[in-house]
């Protein structure tokens, strides 16, 4: 049974190799002209700085600079993020779904079913050894990915919570591609041909990731807020690496006044200007900056939560799978 799944999947591995060993030759040489021109404007050293409670405002204006050059260099980058997000779905289309639609499709499942291995047992070797495969894939890309994007998490403002860089890096990458795996299993064993399985899966990968990605993230712990002084306030009252969920201003009674913007007037400005500070969009004396935010430091937590609710919801369709396995003719 082992060598029957070889003998049918060895050429799919081939081209999934092949186009891993594609991608690498790509991405490797960005990622070091990143790192290498991350370590010459000296942003290590900013980092390791910024993470202090106690930073000099000249520092922190000198590397914001810094950062600002790096992002306008590399920018563009995300765009090639985006795209590498849709790497677990290609998995999950061209090697779970076909798994079983295309036994079924072509009536070969009649044949290995009655040559003294059962259904169970096939469907046992055939998920085990896919899905092995699959898991050293997903690590093996996910510690590629968080090597070549650590530059771009480290010099963007959100860090690495940012809705699109999460996804690619650490553990999560492993979820997503079992869970795609199972989805194409599962939708194979319901539509029983291969274009409307890859059709099925496609759709709900992308509905269950962006659902979770919007609707439950946020809430896996419960967010913090800060709020600090509309006059007065510096950049550093902000942690880097924070994701923020919701900001505005308020007035001192709690009404918000302005969503989605902050307000930093240096110190005397207002005198300066004859006017309070934000008079213009009506705030009273003792207006404040208000943060909804998710800390830098829950990243791993995160992750871990993530990792587990596709990796449940991937057992649970290989499950169901299993199941309908049994009724198929």
């Amino acid at each position: 049974m082992i060598w029957l799944t070889w003998r049918q999947h060895r050429k799919q591995a081939f081209f999934t190799l092949l186009g891993f060993a594609a991608l690498a030759a790509l991405m490797v040489p960005i990622g070091l002209s990143m790192r290498h021109t991350f370590a010459d404007l000296g942003l290590a050293d900013c980092v390791r700085q910024l993470a202090g409670t106690d930073v000099a405002a000249a520092t922190r204006e000198t590397c914001d600079a810094g950062f600002r050059r790096f992002t306008n260099r590399y920018g563009s980058l995300n765009l090639v993020a985006v795209l590498l997000l849709t790497l677990p779905v290609l998995v999950g289309l061209f090697w779970g779904a076909p798994l079983v639609a295309r036994e079924v499709e072509h009536g070969t499942h009649r044949f290995v079913w009655t040559q003294g291995v059962g259904r169970t047992r096939w469907a046992l070797v055939k998920f085990g050894l896919v899905g092995a495969a699959v898991m050293v894939l997903a690590v093996c890309y996910g510690l590629g990915m968080s090597w070549w994007v650590e530059p771009l998490t480290q010099a963007a403002y959100e860090g690495r919570l940012g809705m699109i860089v999460f996804d690619l890096q650490g553990v999560v990458p492993i979820g997503y591609t079992l869970f795609a795996v199972a989805l194409g299993i599962f939708a194979g064993t319901v539509w029983k041909r291969m274009l409307p399985a890859m059709g099925i899966t496609l759709v709900g990968f992308i509905g269950v990731r962006a659902a979770v990605a919007v609707l439950a993230r946020p809430h896996y712990q419960p967010a913090r807020t800060l709020t600090f002084p509309i006059e007065g306030a510096t950049e550093g009252d902000m942690a880097r690496g924070d994701w923020i969920l919701s900001q505005g201003i308020r007035n001192p009674d709690g009404t918000m006044m302005a969503e989605d913007t902050r307000i930093m007037c240096p110190p005397g400005a207002a005198e300066a200007k004859g006017r309070a500070c934000g008079a213009e969009l009506g705030l009273q004396p003792g207006a404040y900056n208000w943060q909804l935010y998710q800390p830098a430091d829950r990243f791993w937590l995160f992750q871990g939560i993530e990792t587990g609710i596709f990796v449940a919801l991937a057992a649970l369709l290989l499950y169901l799978a299993v199941r309908r396995l049994r009724r198929i003719a």
